[in-house]
């Protein structure tokens, strides 16, 4: 077991001896211990650049896929629809009035104090035909529960309808269909879907004070109205999908007036893919460029500090493959025609006007070389980063195979230096003892030599 001395018999600072002693033979762990930070500070840096490609490889990827780039914008000339564009659209134009709008039914029983004197079954009844039953205790708010429970697209509520006259408090059932449509409306009766379909039923709805407030309609379009194509196209929502490939329309109210609905090119959002893939490319080159670069010292005589990945190749030969993919000629041409450029400084920037001017040119081959372009950073990126066999992935695992061997290291030099501690302070701790046992034979020599008697004695 360690202790703490301090030369008692020889005088000496031995705590702080053995301490210097200590801080020379720890110097080879300090250092190795400096290494290991070190690598894994290169490591991060290695793992940030690995997910910025991830992020460049995952757009250059979708931004190559087939027709990725054919992309339409839909406008509508009138607040009466909305329109929307997927990326299955194609241009076109269509014109259509908006006959009616789609709506779910709404019914509501007479008034009345409670449903029946017993338990009884009512029997719910869709547009199609089919049935649900619903057993009740006879209760208005079993009714509106047993309902509701039933999930047969119908809910109901019990709404407050004065008094009768004998004062005593009415109410009335409201059915209403969770959907709208033609399709998803219904009927309520008072007994069992066999007295429903055999028309024995009561129907809810024929007894006095009862209505139905709103049927269930679907929404109709017009097209070519007027003429001998005249044609109605209907939906149980307001939302007619693919009324022309790829482009729904919405519709928000009833209009006389045509309703004309254009799908073109979407050059802007052809452009920001452009702009959102070179943003992503900077963003690798400079993480790259900023890590690499040298730091002047403070002062003159300060040594300058290098950046992480200065002087290191591999990660250089990395940038320059994906600076590559970016800015090698497609087809014969150079991608400065597309707004692509690269700079002396070694950054890739985009030139959104001139992408623009030859989108607007060409639309078609423009769409082409960006394909191509997409299609090469993406092989570059995931040559790179991909999860499994990644140059830069198969880096980072080595780098992290000798921090742990390092750090392995270091835990073990941390036992031997246990160990020389304990043995410095048991020499020093014999060294006091021997020191102090002289000291006293040296006393008691120094006292019988004093008491010798002298000749003049």
């Amino acid at each position: 077991m360690a202790f703490s001395i301090d030369g008692i018999a020889s005088g000496l600072k031995t705590k702080e001896l053995i301490s210097q002693l200590m801080q020379v033979e720890a110097r080879p762990q300090t250092l190795l211990k400096a290494k290991a930070a070190t690598t894994q500070g290169f490591i991060t840096s290695l793992q940030q650049l690995n997910t910025r490609l991830g992020s460049l490889t995952e757009l250059a990827t979708k931004t190559a896929k087939p027709q990725a780039l054919d992309l339409f914008t839909a406008t509508s000339s009138s607040d009466a629809a909305s329109v929307t564009a997927a990326s299955s659209a194609r241009a076109g134009s269509l014109d259509f009035t908006v006959r009616r709008l789609a709506q779910s039914q709404s019914s509501v029983t007479g008034s009345m104090t409670s449903f029946s004197t017993e338990a009884s079954t009512i029997t719910l009844q869709a547009a199609d035909g089919s049935t649900t039953e619903v057993r009740t205790t006879g209760t208005l708010d079993d009714v509106v529960a047993a309902v509701n429970r039933a999930d047969a697209g119908i809910t109901a509520t019990k709404v407050a309808a004065g008094k009768d006259a004998d004062g005593a408090q009415q109410y009335r059932l409201q059915f209403t269909a969770r959907e709208s449509g033609a399709e998803n409306g219904f009927s309520v009766f008072r007994g069992t879907a066999a007295e429903a379909v055999a028309g024995t039923a009561t129907d809810l709805f024929a007894e006095p004070g009862a209505a139905t407030v709103r049927t269930g309609q679907d929404a109709e379009l017009v097209l070519w109205g007027g003429s001998n194509a005249e044609q109605v196209v209907t939906s149980s929502s307001n939302t007619f999908a693919d009324l022309l490939p790829g482009v729904s329309v919405t519709a928000a109210k009833v209009s006389a007036e045509p309703v004309s609905i254009t799908v073109g090119s979407d050059a802007e959002g052809t452009t920001k893919v452009a702009r959102e893939l070179v943003d992503s490319l900077q963003s690798v080159l400079s993480f790259v460029a900023a890590n690499t670069k040298v730091t002047p010292g403070a002062t003159a005589s300060a040594a300058p500090t290098p950046g992480r990945f200065t002087g290191d190749s591999a990660v250089r030969g990395i940038a320059q493959s994906v600076v590559t993919a970016a800015t090698g000629p497609i087809n014969g041409r150079s991608t400065a025609e597309l707004g692509i450029n690269l700079t002396r400084s070694g950054a890739v920037e985009f030139d959104e006007k001139k992408f623009t001017a030859a989108l607007a040119a060409a639309p078609a081959q423009v769409r082409d070389s960006l394909t191509q372009l997409s299609a090469r950073v993406a092989d570059a990126g995931r040559a790179a980063s991909d999860k499994f066999d990644g140059d830069l992935t198969r880096r980072i695992q080595s780098q992290e195979s000798s921090v742990r061997s390092m750090n392995d290291r270091v835990a073990s030099w941390e036992l031997s230096l246990d160990k020389r501690r304990a043995t410095l302070e048991r020499t020093y701790a014999a060294l006091e003892v021997q020191l102090s046992r002289l000291q006293s034979q040296g006393d008691w020599l120094s006292s019988q030599l004093a008491n010798i008697p002298s000749r003049s004695n």
